[in-house]
């Protein structure tokens, strides 16, 4: 009898490890950010379409590098929230969509500016946030140095230099852009920036599961399903409307 017993407290305790899937994430407000309610909008809708399926997501927070290497190799789960590419497919398993980002043009209003191709920013003094990926377009002329563009260390680095005129144009996603202004920012410098609204890229962002990690693939079905069931309730939508700061910049 005792015997049974142990071997029902050793399978019960299996069966609770198995249920949980270790991710990394990173710093990225407000979609992730360790100290954010839920860990950002993006981390709680992935832990709620996980929690639909029966499973608890353990969160690591580290540098964006390290999080997506770790994920690689297998050392954790996967990693959240990420664009998908070729070369990440063969390394993952890439989920459906978990939010959508789009990046745009950010100026000063006194600087009229208005543009529909990459050649049109030529001449232009441009900024970016080092290891971001602005589209095909935008990176080919970067190389090529047809496209003059200094890399900073962050977003708000950027919109800083922006505001103090030592750059024309710097590309954000809007949502993050928008939320750094009103957390960082002062009424007054918020109203002397504006966007442009032709996005210089919108993607969709996505969880990914190793390769490395036996059992990934059925479990990115399960959280696909748990995506779906958390998205036909009408709470992703619900919590993408709640990071939205009223968007009072002028196009």
């Amino acid at each position: 009898m005792r015997y049974a017993f142990v071997l029902l407290v050793l399978l019960f305790g299996s069966a609770q490890a198995a249920e949980q899937v270790r991710l990394t994430n990173g710093e990225w407000p407000p979609y992730l950010g360790e100290t954010l309610p839920h860990h950002g909008v993006a981390s709680r809708i992935v832990a709620e379409a996980f929690a639909l399926q029966g499973v608890e997501v353990q969160w690591e927070f580290h540098p964006w590098a390290r999080s997506l290497k770790m994920a690689e190799q297998g050392l954790r789960d996967g990693s959240a929230v990420w664009l998908a590419n070729p070369e990440r497919e063969q390394r993952f398993h890439i989920s459906e969509p978990v939010v959508e980002s789009g990046y745009y043009l950010f100026h000063r209003k006194i600087h009229a500016f208005d543009w529909s191709d990459v050649e049109d920013l030529r001449g232009l003094r441009i900024a970016g946030t080092r290891g971001y990926d602005y589209g095909e377009a935008f990176e080919r002329a970067e190389a090529a140095g047809e496209l003059k563009v200094v890399r900073l260390t962050g977003d708000e680095q950027g919109l800083r230099q922006l505001l103090a005129g030592r750059i024309d144009l710097f590309p954000v996603d809007k949502v993050v852009g928008f939320d750094l202004l009103y957390q960082k920012f002062s009424a007054a410098e918020r109203q002397r920036l504006s966007f442009h609204r032709k996005p210089l890229r919108s993607d969709s962002l996505h969880l990914l599961l190793s390769r490395e990690v036996p059992g990934n693939a059925e479990l990115m079905q399960r959280f696909n399903r748990g995506l779906n069931q958390l998205r036909d309730s009408g709470k992703v939508s619900q919590y993408l409307l709640e990071i939205q700061q009223p968007l009072s910049l002028s196009h």
